[in-house]
């Protein structure tokens, strides 16, 4: 009698293991490919429009600033000049109505500020005040100023240059503005400075 061998194909035991540890493995790779390259776009994303969002308001800022102007009121042209905070006069809009300006820094957002004159005799309400985040991502610390002060020697003047703040209005004649840009700090290694001047020229008296 001939004995009939029965071969039995298939996986051990040990190969369906190994196998399933190998799918594991390629998966959690492709997933942490997939989730790096999902953060790498969504920084560069967020970077790029805080970074063109400040570089706009900035722009706005030294149009508005060089073109400051006495006020409705009669007040100076500039009303405060401290690091993170510039309060001055101008007609931003072009409506003949000059307005109180005011940029400064809350937390990481660099806010435009606009106060209308109304009343009479004419006011600038706090009340009347509306805010525009120009930036939400501003990275300067209290050692990095946002604006920095010379006045109209500079730059021949280093003795008295940058003025101590809160700035002399009757020296101050330049404003230096500094913003250091990161949409994630924890994540990016590098931040991005954005640096401008305006020289105020109702404010020029050495030309």
């Amino acid at each position: 009698m001939r004995k009939i061998k029965d071969n039995k194909s298939g996986l051990s035991l040990m190969e369906i293991l190994v196998a399933l540890g190998i799918f594991l493995l390629v998966t959690a790779l492709v997933w942490m490919f997939v989730k790096q390259s999902y953060f790498f776009q969504s920084f560069v994303f967020e970077q790029s429009t805080s970074i063109n969002e400040a570089q706009r308001g900035v722009e706005t800022l030294v149009k508005e600033a060089r073109e400051a102007m006495p006020a409705d009121t009669g007040a100076y042209p500039i009303e405060s000049a401290d690091k993170f905070e510039l309060i001055f006069y101008s007609d931003y809009d072009r409506d003949v109505t000059v307005e109180r300006v005011r940029y400064f820094l809350s937390g990481s957002d660099f806010i435009k500020a606009v106060t209308e004159p109304s009343g009479s005799p004419l006011v600038y309400s706090p009340q009347n005040e509306v805010q525009t985040i120009i930036s939400r991502y501003v990275r300067n610390t209290q050692d990095e100023p946002v604006f920095t002060y010379y006045n109209g020697d500079y730059p021949d003047d280093t003795e008295h240059n940058p003025l101590p703040t809160p700035a002399d209005l009757l020296a101050l004649r330049l404003v230096h503005v500094r913003l250091k840009i990161n949409a994630i700090p924890d994540k990016a290694p590098k931040e991005f400075i954005l640096e401008s001047d305006v020289q105020i020229r109702n404010l020029k008296d050495n030309l």
